[in-house]
């Protein structure tokens, strides 16, 4: 075989697309919706204004409440804070409370964008958020970018030794942009790189 066709199937091979990884098709892990420190979010409580508004975790994480006070709230998830205040509530203040809670923004939780990005860096996840979106608030993709050969490394706890490692998915982000292939959903704490064209 001719030297010249050799190093033309090896740039081929070079430059063409890693096969994209089987990644998990589970949108929201109920972790990940748990509250943290610092994250912001809405209590609503129905035809009652004055219990209705923004709400910062603390530090120490609690929040204080009208009537009821002070609660902690890390590690709930929203349904969990909806039923705790609903009780609090109906001890004495109100009769059967319509409570619901809104995640405003989990400032506890981030995941990473590196690569080749117009701003790469660290971003606040938010619930559903996709590989997609989070390229996109990174400032999208570069001249450079291989857009179908991104890695997602995530750390992933095995349910038998309850230790955790990590895992690497290929993830092929210019053709789900495109409709040809399922969205990858991203999780607080995962690494997105996206690697630099051959040519």
């Amino acid at each position: 075989m001719p030297r010249s066709l050799i190093l033309l199937l090896l740039a081929t091979a070079a430059c063409s697309d890693p096969p994209p990884s089987k990644y998990p098709a589970q949108q929201i892990s109920v972790e990940d919706t748990k509250l943290g420190a610092r994250d912001l979010f809405e209590i609503r409580v129905f035809q009652q204004p004055e219990l209705t508004g923004d709400f910062e975790v603390s530090p120490g994480c609690t929040v204080t409440y009208p009537l009821i006070g002070v609660i902690e709230v890390c590690g709930l998830s929203p349904p969990e804070v909806e039923a705790l205040i609903k009780t609090r509530l109906s001890d004495g203040f109100l009769k059967d409370p319509q409570v619901s809670v809104v995640i405003k923004e989990f400032r506890s939780k981030t995941l990473s964008v590196f690569g080749q990005v117009k701003k790469p860096g660290t971003l606040p996840y938010a619930v559903g958020m996709t590989v997609v979106e989070a390229i996109s608030q990174a400032g999208g993709f570069n001249e450079m970018a291989r857009k179908n050969a991104v890695t997602v490394t995530r750390a992933e706890r095995d349910p038998q030794s309850k230790k955790s490692q990590k895992k690497s998915y290929t993830v092929p982000v210019d053709s789900i942009g495109e409709g040809k292939k399922e969205n990858f959903f991203v999780r607080p704490g995962d690494v997105v790189f996206v690697p630099r064209r051959i040519f």
